[in-house]
């Protein structure tokens, strides 16, 4: 468990609670357990993410409406990016698993390394209260965010559009300049043209992710 602790940069006053973090229904069961497994902590840490996750978007991205508030935090908190964050801390070793599930490659299954992500939240969160639980989650949060440019996010295409439709005559255009790269590693450049004239480029992985990019730089410099 210590080092846990020293991956997570959390030492806990009462290690009881990063035990029952780390017991799994499974080895619960098994050891016939009275204090029983990580569920009840999954179940609080569950609420602890939310509320750090929603706070943190709705004042750091103040010009997005409900909408799209929802779509990211629904992508920050799914079970593909919290087993992720799971695995960046080698969560899975340190898992008290029964038998069976050790066998099946529990410490590497999704599902279980999601649950227990955020049974660790909520951990910290009674340990130390909501400072050093929101540190951290946002530890990871804040690089997603950021490594995602929010253009995985937020539909800037629409966005532009629904500007441009105030003058009907306009007419927008999305044209591919570039592409370079492997097939495993391509980069596409695109420029979103107003009539002739470029109003913004976008450089992605995908073509799909250089328009948002392009319809991204347009908003941007017409103030929007």
């Amino acid at each position: 468990m210590k080092t846990l602790e020293q991956k997570i940069n959390y030492t806990f006053k009462n290690e009881n609670y990063l035990h029952r973090a780390l017991c799994h229904s499974s080895y619960a069961n098994e050891n016939k357990l009275e204090e029983g497994s990580n569920e009840r902590l999954e179940f609080l840490g569950d609420a602890v993410l939310s509320i750090i996750v929603s706070e943190h978007i709705f004042k750091n991205y103040t010009h997005l409406p409900e909408g799209d508030l929802t779509k990211i935090r629904a992508s920050l908190v799914c079970e593909k990016a919290l087993s992720g964050f799971a695995r960046e801390i080698d969560l899975g070793n340190a898992l008290l698993l029964g038998k069976g599930e050790q066998n099946n490659g529990g410490k590497e299954r999704p599902s279980i390394l999601c649950d227990a992500f955020e049974a660790l939240i909520a951990a910290i969160y009674l340990d130390g209260g909501i400072e050093p639980a929101s540190e951290f989650v946002l530890h990871f949060v804040e690089r997603e965010l950021k490594n995602h440019n929010m253009g995985v996010f937020v539909d800037y295409k629409t966005t532009l559009q629904e500007v441009i439709q105030k003058n009907p005559e306009e007419r927008v255009e999305y044209v591919l300049i570039e592409e370079t790269g492997p097939d495993h590693n391509k980069s596409f450049t695109v420029d979103v043209m107003l009539n002739s004239n470029r109003i913004g480029r976008g450089v992605g992985r995908s073509k799909k992710q250089a328009e948002q990019l392009a319809a991204k730089e347009a908003l941007e410099l017409m103030g929007e």
